[in-house]
């Protein structure tokens, strides 16, 4: 494995993080105990999950994600030895069931924050991260930002940061990031922790892959000059960026075609350049998958990739994709197959 610092800490965290949003819905409990098993046996001391998870969101599993990472703490007492994300849910958009009214007011993330704590059996989360904005903005598929009546918001920035330092200060949160978030946001969080002395973010996840590279147009030279490190998500595209769908085969009952948002990733565009892609791959005798990881892995704004698998040899080969080294000549290949398609899934 390799290892990295969570951006702006001295917290040293492996560049593979491991998602776990499938476990309560894909992945049964002890599915979920085995892949965290694999994962800390294979070097990734870094898990990432939500209050949200798991997905395809339902109000009856809702939660299930972090009780089984608790479970899996107080079986095997391994909690000093994972750096823990977990993420408070913003307004509820895209969920079929509200969690909680109130966004990111201090009642609400105290609620999040405190039941969190409770399922995952730990008293602090090292990463807490706003799972998305509590404002309408061109996050999650959305291409362009566009004005309607609807963007009419109320500038809470500030607010929700003193909110955090407050839980911050009580020892119950270590560090802060964004999630699903665009270039404004990310400057006005530096701004307010900068100017009045509060929590600064370490970390955006945004999705990140080959067939979805928008992160590069704006926010990847904020990660840059500021120090605030891409945690990509969908980094093999929801499955999309693997051998498995190449062929014409029966998506149904996978994760692309589970979650309506992601079936952007079955556009004529975006199966083109994944064709471009995986000849490209086979040509230099790697999976598309293994390909598709390594590229993100050298990107010098990533931070670690979040991989996520249904199936634990899945799980194996995506942490093996560590020890490949793509050459130049390989990445300006996927260059050139981007310039000619570029992010047809965004």
């Amino acid at each position: 494995m390799k290892y990295t610092t969570l951006s702006n800490t001295q917290i040293k965290v492996s560049k593979v993080c491991l998602g776990t949003m499938t476990w309560g819905e894909q992945n049964s409990e002890s599915e979920g105990f085995e892949q965290m098993n694999y994962a800390l046996d294979a070097g990734v001391n870094f898990f990432d999950t939500a209050e949200l998870y798991p997905i395809p969101k339902n109000p009856r599993t809702q939660g299930a994600t972090e009780t089984y990472i608790g479970n899996w703490f107080k079986k095997t007492g391994n909690r000093d030895k994972v750096v823990l994300a977990s993420k408070v849910a913003g307004p509820p958009e895209y969920n079929p069931h509200k969690i909680r009214t109130g966004g990111f007011s201090k009642s609400a993330i105290e609620d999040a924050l405190h039941t969190s704590l409770k399922r995952l059996q730990t008293d602090y989360i090292d990463l807490y991260q706003l799972h998305w904005p509590d404002r309408p903005s061109n996050y999650f598929g959305k291409r362009g930002y566009r004005t309607s009546p609807d963007n009419q918001w109320k500038d809470t920035i500030r607010e929700t940061l003193e909110h955090l330092k407050d839980f911050v200060d009580q020892g119950k949160i270590r560090y802060i990031g964004l999630s699903n978030d665009v270039p404004w946001s990310v400057m006005r969080f530096l701004e307010e922790s900068k100017y009045h002395g509060l929590p600064r973010i370490s970390t955006i996840q945004n999705p990140y892959n080959l067939l979805n590279r928008t992160y590069e147009v704006g926010l990847a030279e904020i990660s840059l000059r500021e120090n605030v490190g891409l945690l990509p998500y969908s980094p093999l595209a929801f499955g999309r960026l693997t051998d498995k769908f190449l062929n014409g085969q029966d998506t149904s009952g996978s994760r692309i075609d589970l979650y309506p948002e992601m079936r952007r990733y079955n556009k004529d565009n975006a199966l083109k350049a994944t064709a471009q892609y995986y000849a490209l791959a086979k040509e230099n005798n790697m999976s598309l998958a293994t390909m598709s990881l390594a590229f993100l892995h050298q990107q010098d704004f990533v931070c670690s990739t979040i991989i996520g698998a249904t199936q634990l040899e899945q799980l194996k080969e995506n942490i093996a994709s560590i020890d490949t080294q793509l050459d130049k000549e390989v990445i300006d290949q996927i260059n050139k197959i981007h310039e000619s398609i570029p992010n047809p899934a965004p």
